[in-house]
């Protein structure tokens, strides 16, 4: 099979190759080039270093990846990985350093940060992964917990939940055989995330000989985790919200020798060590790096805790070294239910439930990753680190699952996973899904749209409740409850009494935060300040706090105010004016390029409807958090299943596939995820000043063969070594090089005319490499001209298209040649035309023999940029 990248009509990768290394290699050369600015963030922040290029508002996160042992941990768990899964992940890597520096080139950010590149550590995509997810389980909501069960009381330390205001929350539900037109399962969903540029997901498939696989990728992260079909089975996730990390107390001490923390044994040695945070145009922040015998200190001090007290975090990639990244290979491998089920028993973090289903009528309902048994007082609040009682005992083991006996639902509510956890989504979106799905037994794909934008605000209830009975209130008021007492309830982005019903809403969580002003200035960084805002929690717990009826607390005189004043302002506009999708962007730049019309990016949907489109109620109408992608994946024809992501598969403004999916994803449509594709065109034409116009044209072994092998076998191309090959042995020398993604053949035409074979490859995936120094995003070149009458002036002109080629169009930074060293002839023309001579070096030939080289470099310059 031939290394190639075909894309849609809406530039999704479709990647193919010969191998799984090699296809793992092209994802990530396909993610550096599509993706560069979000990799190399992702990167730059699970170090700990993306405040040297963005500044003092990213001190905070740096500061706590380093504190956190991010990079440490990452590095430990791909050291703990089978040699399998590590050559994986490290080919994944290769294909990132040979890339990026080409993708870095088309994205705009890198010039505005003035931020360079580096080489990317073998064990990045581990990194990453720990930095998205590692506040996935919520841990600071224990501070916040603490804090108000010091200010409030310990009877009201569960008083805010909402449940679970800053948890990533999902829908997916699996739909059996018995409930579709088809007879076969569909698995469907969405996940809800921060809506960021560019998008958490990337749409892709992966092609070998061992496996066909489409899905939703990470950038940064090898094959497919969290949601994929491999045509005999297809599988989704949505965060569990098992509780699963925990936060500790601690009194430390120093001493001549260092420093001690006090733990059930006594006074233990911890680990400690400086490290210095750059922050672009601000002085260098020096922090001191903490780890005891729970785990690695994140905050000086514990509020109200005293001199000397601190708090560190406990979390299991960190205890076990592991992640579970084995998983992801063996997902793509997965044809059973049976398989999917046993490659998820191997999951770490974050614990998540699994849906899914295969061709055979296997069904899967269960949870995966790893979460410690210890004391319950553990899931609520920072505990002591000298009390033994909350040491981790173990883990949960077996993980909660069910079977599957009719349409199955995932909403992240207090369910399947209710063991693991403490607080949860409100069941409301759990609860309508499960009533679409169980209404017909008829459902096709085309019909899932209908599920993902449904509106039904199932929450509001307790806000209306309150209106009923009302008195002594103004003319307009009761026109205003009258009219949303009748309301059906949807929040619709045309309906002005959606509108009203937000107004209200955030008028009642305004007036209730009132009372919480004691929860205001609680003492932790900054970085966890969002866990601590008594207007984020009154807003997401507002059905709770409703129902608590708390002694001060009038909850009437509240509402009667709050309908004044919303009567007072109307008319209000549709509910879509004010919830306005807002995509998050580090440098916040636009979504739309400046010669672009801007769309209308009102919505429909809330935070507790199936469509959950969420903004802070109280603070904004604004939505910055929704559904990251949405999916049906179709078990009984695969080519008929559908996907969307908010934007679009290109990171890069400008692009025409950076937010082309936007229209659709906005009226809540699907596009099909298997459909026409055409190979990516590698070719490029320039036209050199004096000397014509160059071609360079991707080479096809069987149309190009006979001036291939013409060329090769020529007496001038005696160092190429191929001579005395038969035309058969050429032939199966070119077709391998078309199957590996490392090694490309081009065919350059002047004016028309073939005049040239040129041949790149990685350094990394040649023996080349070995012989030098190898640099992040090198390429290799080998240059043979055809036969011909001597042109003066020529080898240079050709080099110089060639030049641009390399340079502005694959963006590489270095090209490196290594003719023979007897080839004198040609060495001097590389120094002629600018190279840089390097040393000579022996490299081993596919034949057996040796090759004695002359290395020498081009570098980009900016005239060739």
């Amino acid at each position: 099979m031939n290394a190639r990248v075909f894309r849609d009509t809406y530039g999704v990768p479709h990647l193919q190759a010969g191998d799984p290394l090699a296809l793992v290699y092209l994802q990530g050369v396909n993610a550096a080039r599509d993706r560069a600015w979000q990799l190399e963030l992702e990167r730059r922040r699970y170090l700990g270093t993306s405040a040297a290029f963005l500044g003092a508002e990213a001190a905070g996160w740096d500061v706590f990846a380093r504190q956190a042992r991010l990079a440490d941990t990452a590095q430990r768990c791909f050291e703990a990985l089978d040699d399998e899964t590590r050559e994986w992940v490290r080919a994944y890597v290769e294909g990132v350093n040979h890339a990026l520096p080409g993708g870095a080139a088309r994205a705009p950010e890198f010039a505005e940060t003035g931020l360079t590149l580096q080489e990317w550590e073998p064990w990045a995509p581990l990194g990453i992964w720990l930095a998205v997810h590692v506040l996935f389980a919520g841990f600071p909501t224990k501070l916040w917990r603490t804090h108000v069960a010091r200010h409030l009381g310990e009877e009201h330390v569960d008083l805010f939940t909402s449940e679970g205001p800053h948890g990533a929350g999902s829908n997916g539900w699996l739909i059996p055989g018995s409930h579709t037109a088809s007879g076969q399962a569909i698995v469907a969903g969405d996940p809800h995330r921060y809506i960021e540029s560019p998008g958490v997901y990337q749409q892709i498939r992966l092609t070998c000989p061992e496996y066909d696989v489409l899905g939703l990728a990470v950038p940064g992260i090898p094959g497919l985790a969290h949601f994929g079909h491999t045509g005999g089975v297809a599988w989704a996730i949505t965060n569990a919200m098992a509780d699963y990390q925990d936060l500790y107390a601690e009194q430390l001490r120093r001493t001549a020798s260092g420093i001690e923390a006090l733990g059930p044994d006594g006074w233990k040695s911890a680990a400690a060590h400086t490290e210095v945070v750059e922050v672009a145009g601000a002085d260098p922040l020096e922090v001191e790096v903490i780890e005891t015998e729970r785990g690695p200190v994140i905050m000086s001090g514990t509020a109200g805790a005293g001199a000397g007290s601190a708090t560190s975090l406990r979390y299991p990639p960190r205890v076990t070294g592991r992640l579970g990244f084995e998983v992801m290979a063996r997902l793509l491998r997965a044809t059973t239910v049976a398989d999917v089920d046993s490659a998820f028993d191997e999951w770490v973090e974050p614990v998540n439930v699994v849906l899914a289903a295969d061709t055979a009528g296997g069904l899967l309902h269960r949870t995966a990753g790893l979460v410690p048994r210890r004391h319950p007082s553990n899931r609520l609040r920072v505990v002591p680190a000298w009390e033994a009682d909350h040491q981790w005992d173990g883990w949960h083991d077996p993980m909660p699952r069910e079977a599957v006996n009719g349409p199955a639902v995932m909403a992240n509510a207090r369910e399947l996973a209710a063991s693991l956890g403490v607080e949860f989504a409100t069941p409301h979106r759990a609860d309508r899904i499960r009533e679409l799905v169980n209404a017909r037994t008829d459902w096709s794909v085309d019909d899932m749209p209908s599920i993902h934008t449904d509106t039904f605000l199932g929450s509001a209830g307790a806000v209306l409740d309150l209106l009923t009975d009302l008195d002594d209130l103004s003319s307009q008021a009761v026109a205003l409850r009258t009219e949303l007492l009748a309301w059906d309830r949807h929040m619709d982005a045309a309906s002005t009494t959606a509108s009203s019903y937000s107004a209200l809403r955030t008028a009642i969580v305004s007036r209730l935060t009132d009372h919480f002003t004691v929860l205001e200035n609680a003492e932790v960084t900054e970085l966890f300040a969002p866990w601590m805002d008594p207007l984020t929690h009154v807003s997401y717990a507002l059905e709770n706090l409703v129902a608590a009826r708390l002694p001060g607390i009038d909850l009437t005189w509240l509402a009667r105010e709050a309908l004044e004043e919303v009567a007072a302002r109307r008319p209000r506009p549709p509910w879509s004016e004010t919830h306005q999708l807002s995509p998050l962007h580090a440098l916040r730049g636009p979504v739309f390029a400046r010669d672009e019309e801007p769309l209308d990016l009102g919505l429909s949907g809330d935070h507790h409807c199936v469509m959950s489109t969420s903004s802070l109620p109280g603070l904004t109408d604004v939505c910055i958090r929704a559904s990251a992608a949405r999916y049906a994946w179709d078990l009984a024809d695969r080519t008929s299943s559908r996907w969307v992501v908010p934007l679009g598969a290109s990171g890069v403004l400008g692009d025409p596939h950076h937010h082309d999916q936007l229209p659709l994803w906005l009226r809540g449509a699907l596009a099909r995820a298997v459909g026409a594709t055409e190979r990516e065109d590698r070719s490029y034409t320039v036209a050199v000043d004096g000397f014509g116009t160059v071609r360079v044209e991707e080479a096809d072994p069987e149309r190009d063969l006979d001036l291939i092998h013409e060329w090769v076998t020529a007496e001038r191309a005696t160092y190429w070594g191929m001579g005395e090959r038969s035309r058969a042995e050429i032939a199966e020398i070119y077709e391998f090089l078309d199957s590996v993604p490392t090694h490309h053949v081009y065919v350059v035409r002047l004016d028309g005319a073939p005049v040239a074979l040129l041949q790149t490859y990685d350094p990394q995936a040649d023996p080349a490499g070995a012989a030098y120094d190898v640099e992040a995003g090198d390429l290799g070149l080998h240059l043979l001209i055809a036969p011909g009458d001597p042109r003066p002036g020529f080898t240079a002109g050709l080099l110089t298209g060639l030049a641009q080629f390399v340079f502005v169009h694959l963006g590489h930074p270095r090209l490196v040649v290594e003719p023979d060293v007897r080839n004198t002839r040609a060495i001097d023309r590389f120094h002629r035309t600018g190279f840089t001579l390097g040393p000579e070096a022996k490299i081993p030939q596919p034949d057996g023999t040796t090759k004695t080289a002359r290395f020498a470099f081009l570098r980009a310059t900016s005239a060739t940029r």
